[in-house]
């Protein structure tokens, strides 16, 4: 018989970040506000831990220079062809030139040829190590999901005190994803006094203005030159219009209408056979509509039919493909908004909704992406079939939150205010101070002690997960998924690979062509180990793609049913609870 497994994960564009743990916050002198008013205090302070200090080769020809400005003109409009022709010619004069190591290996990666990228920078090492090299190799180890390694590279070149615009963007990067919002728009601000003219630089920077600066900002981009491919452009353009749509609403964003701090409700169980439970779900009342959500923390937000949203009247807001696992491309649908949604006890207005252009999503009428309740503690009680949502730990001195629904885009709203408010209102972006109060860095209540951290990328959780013997792998949390997933690479590192007749893995975006089994796997996570036979694999490329950084395999339903699993999206924390007992072992 044929097993016929859903995936429910959807992938979106950019903007999806790593994170490291613990934050090495020690490390890198300066870490704070003065880190970002006072660059050359990096040079001297903590210097045993900064390692040697390393400096750029200079005395290039004129013609050199020149050829490297256009090389890097070229990667700024997408031109990658031509720009790598410029870095090969420039490495043939001169096989020992930094830049063209660095930039060559930026060409690769944009270009997702992560091979070929670790072959250039492995080359630049040996023939011309520098700061530029080594930001590069950063980001090398970034893609390749080496996070702890990623961030060495870095520390130790601002350490050196190189003011190497990329280099702060790459803890920017590790500081947010970790939780670590104030530290990371520290390092933000420092990158963007450096290089404001950077492309990936200027789209994160882009996420602190405020909603009209926003969409300025996205319309000069896209009237001109840029590397982003057309998937990632059309998104871009989509999300415009949805701003614009979303600015002429007077009401404000999606908030809480009743005085509710913690409440409890049923999970739903969801059959995909008469005994076989797919998932759970969540009974949601979509403009006084009922219906039964996947409760997915796989996705983001809320994903609704084409039905349901013909029955509940949602208002047609921006056009946005959606895209998920397989190998069909994006789905059309569009970005909606409702007047009211019901979850138990709790009721919401005014929040957006995506609707896929389909009758069906995955085999249900929607989902619901956990990370819809970062702003309280989720506790997700499979073995018991409830949903808890409680208050999260206050902060030291901190006051009670109002409280929202999050279902706007995550990766926008990192260096947003507690109540959704968009950054810098009154001061202009371009000297914004790099405090916030409104900003805070990851914080472990006494009571959370024992939970996991946890790696955010947007609305994703990635798990680290020791698979075998092999060095650990990223796993993303997806009560979705039916299965367990593991990816191609990652199983040939531990054990034996077959071709797989027998399964049929299904996502948002279709079928998977090429599927595998792998053979005996031990899995280890949190404070769990399981063992498994026959595990499930095909290649995660294009998530590893999408997120910026490799995604080894999934923890699926088959395992998570097992969990009582509480989240603390706001700090990156997990806890996974086991009773044996209850499972005869």
């Amino acid at each position: 018989m044929r097993r016929h497994l859903y995936l429910t994960l959807m992938v979106g564009f950019g903007g999806i970040l790593w994170c490291i743990w613990p934050p090495r916050a020690t490390a890198l002198a300066g870490d704070l506000a003065d880190q970002a008013a006072a660059p050359a205090a990096a040079a001297t302070a903590n210097s045993s831990q900064a390692g040697p200090v390393l400096a750029e080769r200079g005395g290039r020809p004129a013609s050199e220079d020149l050829l490297l400005a256009e090389a890097e003109k070229f990667y700024r409009a997408g031109d990658f062809d031509h720009a790598v022709q410029d870095y090969e010619r420039v490495l043939q004069a001169s096989p020992n030139t930094p830049e063209a190591y660095a930039g060559l290996t930026r060409v690769y990666l944009k270009k997702k040829d992560i091979p070929q990228a670790e072959a250039t920078i492995r080359k630049g090492v040996r023939l011309a190590d520098s700061p530029a090299v080594r930001v590069a190799l950063g980001e090398l180890y970034f893609r390749q999901g080496k996070i702890p390694e990623a961030e060495d590279e870095w520390i130790r070149v601002v350490n050196s005190g190189s003011p190497d615009a990329r280099a702060y963007f790459g803890l920017s990067r590790v500081r947010r994803a970790a939780s670590m919002y104030q530290s990371s728009r520290n390092m933000l601000v420092k990158a963007h006094q450096l290089d404001p003219s950077d492309p990936e630089i200027r789209l994160r920077w882009a996420e602190t203005l405020s909603q009209a600066e926003r969409i300025n900002f996205l319309e000069e981009y896209l009237a001109g030159e840029t590397n982003d491919d057309d998937e990632t452009r059309t998104s871009m353009r989509q999300y415009l219009d949805y701003l614009k749509a979303r600015a002429q609403d007077p009401r404000g964003g999606c908030h809480l209408v009743n005085d509710v701090v913690t409440t409890e409700t049923p999970l739903v169980r969801l059959l995909s056979a008469p005994r076989y439970i797919r998932g759970f779900g969540l009974s949601v009342m979509v403009n006084g509509k009922k219906s039964n959500l996947l409760l997915d923390t796989g996705g983001h937000g809320f994903l609704i039919n084409r039905n349901l949203a013909e029955k509940a009247h949602v208002v047609r807001l921006a056009d946005a493909d959606i895209r998920g696992v397989g190998d069909r491309g994006a789905k059309s649908g569009y970005r909606g908004l409702v007047d009211s949604l019901k979850i138990g006890e709790l009721e919401f207005q005014n929040c957006a909704v995506h609707v896929l252009d389909q009758r069906t999503v995955t085999g249900e009428d929607g989902l619901i992406g956990a990370d819809v309740f970062a702003a309280f503690l989720v506790d997700m009680d499979f073995p018991n079939e409830k949903l808890r949502l409680g208050e999260l730990p206050a902060r030291p001195g901190e006051n009670r939150k109002t409280l929202s629904l999050h279902t706007e885009r995550d990766d926008a709203s990192a260096y947003e205010g507690e109540h959704g408010k968009s950054a810098d209102q009154t001061t202009p972006a371009a000297t914004a101070p790099p405090h916030r109060p409104d900003l805070h860095d990851r914080y472990i209540a006494p009571e959370m002690a024992s939970y996991t951290p946890v790696y955010r990328f947007g609305n994703a959780l990635l798990v680290p997960t020791s698979v075998g013997e092999a060095p650990r792998k990223l796993f993303l949390l997806d009560t979705g998924s039916t299965s367990n997933i593991i990816s191609t690479g990652a199983a040939e590192e531990v054990t034996k690979v077959h071709t797989d007749l027998h399964s049929l893995v299904q996502g948002l975006s279709g079928s998977v062509k090429s599927v595998y089994m792998a053979d005996k796997t031990v899995m280890q996570f949190g404070h769990l180990l399981q063992e498994n036979q026959g595990l499930v694999a095909f290649d995660l490329k294009h998530l590893s793609d999408s997120t910026g950084t490799e995604v080894s395999g999934i923890l699926g339903f088959a395992t998570l049913h097992m969990l009582d699993i509480k989240i603390d999206y706001r700090d990156g924390l997990v806890d996974f609870s086991y009773d044996p007992k209850r499972w005869g072992r």
